[in-house]
């Protein structure tokens, strides 16, 4: 098995469940709130922990009982900590409304995460030297992205980019990519080309190929996700269940994804399974917390 770094935010979710999304000016009465740890990199790595990756975590947290919190359910889903940094800004916080179709909207107060620097992944350098996969995101400060995608191609690391939430990033980094997973509205917002279906995501990720990256996963909700590499593309059907939180759901499937793959799944194969994972996500509340164990997807 092949050690994952993850290099990403961390955020304290507190979750509303209303009957409707509130549109500009309205209040939602009769909400219930649910407090849970979330942002995107830590999703991902609890993820990849819980089905028995071996994965270090580079993030920034504060100096307060948020932090504390955060950094202890790490520890107790077996993810390295040794490298979190820790700020005197606070913790970063989403706000997230949650509607009974388990739609959502999301506002995130950054906080701490802003102060993850390209000095910081310099300092991983020892780490990386060990490591068969990079996964980053794009909700910290881009320059430490960069950083750490350069490094990964220097060392002969596999970097996967979960283009997530959409950001500028430097075309020119997409040749240092062995893999882009972005969704539907993502892959429109990388290509300009808007998908509709499979030929829509087949010409998406043609033109992500031109640009350098070496592998795409498009993934597009209920009608699955397309595995496309420079010789074939093969789309893996969704599972249908009844969802009920949908907040994580793409994390959870890109932790899954790169947890296979460090166990030596094929990319296909991978992909299957963090669809069986992301269909267990949606059917609980929460980010972290709807993440499954390895045992759940066995007895799938």
């Amino acid at each position: 098995m092949e050690k994952i770094i993850i290099v990403g935010s961390s955020n304290v979710d507190l979750t509303a469940r209303v009957r409707s999304l509130p549109r500009p000016g309205e209040t939602i009465g009769g909400a219930t709130l649910h407090r849970a740890n979330g942002g995107k990199g830590a999703n991902q790595a609890v993820a990849a922990a819980r089905l028995g990756a071996d994965v270090t975590l580079l993030t920034c947290l504060g100096k307060d009982a948020s932090g504390e919190m955060l950094s202890a359910q790490f520890a107790a889903d077996g993810i390295d900590t040794s490298r979190i940094k820790y700020s005197d800004t606070p913790t970063g916080t989403a706000l997230i409304f949650v509607d009974d179709k388990a739609e959502n909207c999301i506002a995130v107060a950054p906080g701490s995460n802003n102060d993850l620097l390209p000095e910081d992944v310099d300092a991983l350098r020892p780490v990386f030297s060990e490591a068969g996969y990079l996964l980053v995101q794009l909700e910290i400060p881009i320059p430490a992205v960069e950083r750490a995608v350069l490094l990964a191609d220097q060392l002969g690391v596999r970097t996967v980019l979960n283009p997530a939430p959409m950001n500028p990033f430097p075309k020119e980094l997409f040749k240092h990519l062995w893999l882009i997973t972005p969704n539907e509205t993502e892959a429109e917002v990388l290509t300009g080309i808007a998908i509709h279906g499979e030929d829509n995501a087949r010409a998406a990720a043609s033109r992500l190929f031109g640009m350098g990256v070496k592998n795409v996963i498009i993934t597009m909700g209920s009608k699955g996700s397309l595995v496309c590499t420079p010789e074939t593309a093969v789309l893996v059907p969704s599972r249908k269940v009844q969802a009920v939180d949908t907040t994580g759901a793409g994390d959870v499937y890109n932790g899954a994804l790169v947890a296979a793959l460090s166990k030596g799944s094929g990319l296909i194969e991978a992909a299957r399974i963090a669809t069986l994972a992301s269909s267990i996500s949606v059917t609980r509340m929460g980010a972290q917390t709807s993440a499954p164990y390895a045992n759940e997807i066995e007895n799938l």
